[in-house]
């Protein structure tokens, strides 16, 4: 699928992410693209919604910030992705873009969850005071960890 987006230009799509629920405050946006920003190395992404061009969404992956996260997940929101344990999930987390970078923050609190294997992926809120909405780069050695996705 070809899709215009807000920093690629015109790019295929080779699989959409579908968010039954859409994501917090775009409620009717269901498809996205998980797209990598070129040299990045995996760690900085881009969802990319699929009917919106000017609509994106700058994620990291927050096991590259932090190697001890290990967000878990609701019976409920496991069935609805299709998974029986959290460790089988992706997780991206979003982020606001800063200048400078270090001031730029990243929302542990409420990520992106994805099943890999069926393109089901859902935006939640954890139930943990361990993570915040808004924590800066600045308080993470970039290249710590690495994660499953």
């Amino acid at each position: 699928m070809l899709l215009q987006t807000k920093y690629f230009g015109e790019v295929e799509c080779p699989h959409l992410l579908h968010f039954e629920r859409g994501l917090f405050g775009f409620e009717e946006e269901k498809d996205f693209c998980l797209l990598p920003f070129e040299g990045s190395e995996g760690s900085l992404l881009c969802f990319q919604s699929a009917a919106t061009p000017h609509l994106a969404f700058v994620a990291m992956n927050p096991f590259t910030l932090d190697a001890a996260y290990a967000p878990v997940l609701a019976a409920e929101e496991l069935r609805a992705l299709e998974a029986s344990r959290s460790e089988e999930l992706c997780f991206y987390a979003l982020c606001v873009v800063r200048s400078p970078v270090g001031e730029s923050t990243v929302n542990l609190r409420c990520p992106i969850a994805v099943n890999d294997r069926t393109g089901k992926a859902m935006q939640v809120i954890l139930d943990t005071e361990a993570y915040h909405m808004r924590h800066r780069l600045s308080e993470f050695h970039a290249g710590k960890g690495e994660g499953p996705c």
